[in-house]
Order: structure tokens, then sequence, then C-alpha cells
């Protein structure tokens, strides 16, 4: 499960940063919204995962919320899921 855990953290977190940092600006700025869509949706199924898992992953180490919420807001933050891997999940391994 922590394999699971931080490979979707890291792919979400260089989801987000595609989507805000790369298709974004290419959607409202060149007018190009193809790649925007594609990223987009890969975005919103590995942010959903990276969710379902985080809190299949606390239930599991019996986490408490505080850290959940924390895993949480990482996931809300540009480079926040990185962090949460580096901080609690990298410690694990």
């Amino acid at each position: 499960m922590l394999k699971l855990f931080r490979a979707t953290a890291i792919l979400e977190g260089i989801s987000y940063l595609l989507l805000f940092g790369m298709t974004m600006p290419l959607k409202h700025w060149a007018d190009i919204p193809e790649p925007n869509k594609a990223v987009g949706y890969a975005h919103g199924v590995l942010f959903i995962l990276y969710v379902v898992v985080a809190v299949v992953f606390c239930w599991e180490h019996k986490w408490s919320i505080k850290r959940f919420i924390i895993l949480f807001i990482a996931s809300l933050l540009p480079f926040g899921t990185f962090y949460a891997d580096k901080k609690y999940l990298s410690s694990l391994a």
C-alpha cells in the first residue's frame, strides 16, 4: 500500500503542475485547449485516487484525522504532495 500511495502522490503532484503550469497557459494564452482537457481528466482521476488511498492508508496505519487533513491539504497545494511524500511517506519505506 505504501508504494501505491507514494506513486499516486508523485503522479498527482506532477499532474497538478502540468495542469496549472503548462496546459492552462496554453488554453488561455495560446488558445490551445486540447492538452488541458486530457491533463485535466488525468489530474481529476489522480486527485480522487490520492484522496481514497490516503483514507485507506491512514485507516490501516491508525493515523490521526489531523495527519489525514495534512495529506489532504497537501493535495490542494502546488508541490504539496511532494512535501507529504518526503515528510510522511519516505520515512516509512
